[in-house]
């Protein structure tokens, strides 16, 4: 017996019912399949009970009306008090025949005249329906089906109507009922239930065929409603192993079309980052490449030549040394950018004096400034103090001053701003150099980017120092904007919070 018990659960895990329901199709199926089936059981019951109502109806309004003419035959032939008349009592059989049911005949006494089953003739009964039908007269009619045995019970008066007479000033005449009696029947609903037996196995029989189809339709519904889904997870399939790399298209449902987009969405960020990588690395490989490939001309230069002069040797030796400085400057921008990427890199959070940070920095860039003939200039509109990282926010500055020097017009002039309001405070870099085209400033931020390349080379830019700011701004929490004119300038404004809840 264990052994079999042990077999079914077996069988059973097997089959792995859990997994089959969680799949959509199997749900939509059952969802479909069981409305439908509950809706045709639904209708198989509503319409017996319908026609059991109305047969019951029918049957009880047809038998009270023949009840309600042999009540005025018994009072036409004074049944009550003489139970010889043939014609009232083949009428009596007539009824209980003809509905295969009892009458029973009680006068205003409770006493039973006649039963047409002869069980109860000439016995008092005592019901209260009979009694309450004796005292309100053809209020009093009744009709109530016994649904367990299988019968309608009736209750009809026998009434007596009587003319009074009254002399007045005119003479009328009123009627007066007298309830003499009451008639008791029964009657068989035989031929309602045998007629709902074959109601209900036709019914039966529909349904099953009603429940056929709704299962192939079910099946058939759930199958189709799913197909776009079968679709895009094929097409995820084939990009996820590499087949292609073009986006999904195939509009079909409101929510597979936004399902499409979210994913094309996805792929497109992806490619891009993809790309940006490729372009990281092979722009890693070229400015790390350059350097050492100019050192190596200058040093196979020298060692080709004998007899060297000083003055070309240093002066090799100089070329070479600058090479040095522009790899470690790439290097440095590097190891500071990779550490900012980090999602473990923290940030030294302290409270400083923005303004004086500015100074500061401005003062180590200012010999840079006055060797490129730039006015450098600081204006605070009011003393702002700020919780921050202050080595970051010193590279933020940095970068952004340095550029604005680096890509300026000889005798320019860049414009530091700070300010500040109850929530953030604004650094503002302004100057009046090259500007940068519209088309560029969507990738100014790019790593090694650069919009004048060949300028860029010639004053040593590496293209990181931009890259850096936006990822010291996003530390933060703060965000930068840029706004630029070809050949009139360019305005960095850099927005960060003075608190520094949310960026720990």
């Amino acid at each position: 017996m264990n052994k079999y018990i042990d077999g079914i659960r077996e069988f059973f895990k097997q089959l792995k019912i859990r997994d089959i329901l969680k799949s959509l199709r199997v749900r939509f199926f059952l969802v479909i399949a069981i409305t439908g089936l509950l809706s045709s059981l639904s209708v198989h019951l509503m319409i017996l009970d319908s026609y059991e109502d109305r047969a019951v109806s029918v049957k009880s309004t047809e038998v009270q009306t023949q009840l309600k003419i042999l009540a005025n035959h018994l009072i036409m032939y004074n049944y009550l008090q003489n139970q010889s008349s043939d014609v009232i009592n083949a009428e009596l059989d007539m009824l209980a025949n003809l509905y295969d049911g009892r009458v029973m005949v009680i006068n205003d006494d409770l006493k039973v005249v006649k039963d047409t089953y002869s069980i109860s003739q000439g016995k008092t009964i005592i019901s209260e329906e009979v009694v309450n039908c004796l005292k309100t007269g053809s209020k009093g009619t009744m009709s109530r089906y016994d649904q367990a045995n299988g019968y309608i019970e009736l209750l009809t008066p026998i009434v007596e109507t009587q003319l009074i007479e009254e002399q007045d000033v005119y003479e009328s005449r009123d009627k007066n009922e007298v309830v003499r009696g009451v008639l008791l029947t029964s009657v068989s609903t035989d031929t309602i239930a045998n007629t709902m037996e074959i109601l209900d196995r036709r019914a039966t029989t529909i349904e099953i065929l009603i429940a056929m189809v709704i299962i192939v339709f079910a099946a058939l519904v759930a199958y189709a409603l799913l197909r776009p889904f079968d679709r895009i997870t094929a097409a995820i399939n084939d990009i996820k192993e590499g087949y292609t790399d073009k986006p999904i298209v195939g509009p079909n449902y409101m929510e597979t079309e936004q399902i499409i987009k979210a994913f094309n969405a996805l792929l497109r960020r992806m490619k891009v980052l993809d790309d940006s990588r490729q372009e990281f690395v092979s722009n890693v490989s070229h400015e790390l490449k350059t350097p050492i490939t100019s050192i190596k001309i200058l040093a196979d230069s020298l060692l080709a030549q004998e007899d060297v002069p000083n003055e070309v040797y240093r002066e090799f030796m100089s070329d070479i040394g600058s090479e040095i400085d522009r790899e470690d400057k790439i290097i440095n921008d590097l190891l500071a950018l990779v550490k900012m990427d980090k999602t473990s890199a923290g940030l030294a959070i302290t409270e400083v004096d923005v303004v004086s940070l500015t100074e500061s920095v401005l003062k180590r860039m200012r010999p840079i400034a006055r060797k490129h003939n730039i006015e450098l200039t600081l204006e605070s509109k009011r003393a702002i103090t700020a919780e921050i990282d202050e080595v970051k926010i010193s590279l933020l500055i940095m970068n952004l001053v340095e550029n604005a020097i680096k890509y300026n017009k000889d005798n320019g002039w860049v414009r530091v701003t700070l300010d500040a309001d109850h929530q953030f405070f604004y650094t503002t870099v302004e100057d009046s150099g090259m500007g940068i085209p519209e088309s560029s400033l969507d990738h100014i931020y790019e790593r090694f980017y650069r919009v004048d390349k060949s300028r860029s080379r010639e004053i040593g830019g590496t293209g990181l120092g931009l890259s850096i700011a936006r990822n010291v701004v996003i530390m933060h929490r703060g965000s930068i904007d840029v706004k630029s004119t070809l050949g009139e300038g360019t305005t960095f404004t850099v927005k960060i919070p003075l608190s520094s809840v949310g960026t720990k």
